[in-house]
């Protein structure tokens, strides 16, 4: 089902939770992909690599939260969600977290203060 699902959000949908408060809206759509791991650590800088490419190892990967839930994310699906609760403004919404997917937007299965935060 969740699969299913993600298919049908894109970008700019409003997120509500099961208590029916806005969350806020889909920044990011990654479908799952089963055969996910692990996140991969960056590889290690050369101290004479040029600032572009000190800037681009340091560029952010998604998901940005801890490894282990990192795997999973990425093994179910999720969305990143772009919201004032979270003071990173932003948080994870696991595939199988979505009830219904409608015109109005998406709706979880859990309270927004359960979404894990951007790191």
């Amino acid at each position: 089902m969740s699969q299913q699902v993600i298919y049908r959000i894109t970008t700019g949908m409003r997120v509500v939770d099961s208590t029916g408060a806005e969350v806020g809206t889909v920044d990011l759509v990654q479908r799952g992909d089963p055969n996910a791991v692990t996140v991969q650590a960056p590889a290690p800088v050369d101290p004479g690599s040029s600032l572009n490419e000190l800037i681009e190892s340091a560029a952010v990967e998604e998901p940005d939260v801890p490894a282990d839930l990192a795997a999973r994310l990425l093994r179910t699906g999720y969305l990143k969600v772009s919201t004032e609760l979270a003071r990173t403004g932003a948080v994870y919404v696991l595939a199988d977290q979505i009830t219904a997917v409608t015109d109005d937007g998406v709706r979880l299965d859990v309270p927004a203060a359960h979404l894990p935060e951007e790191e």
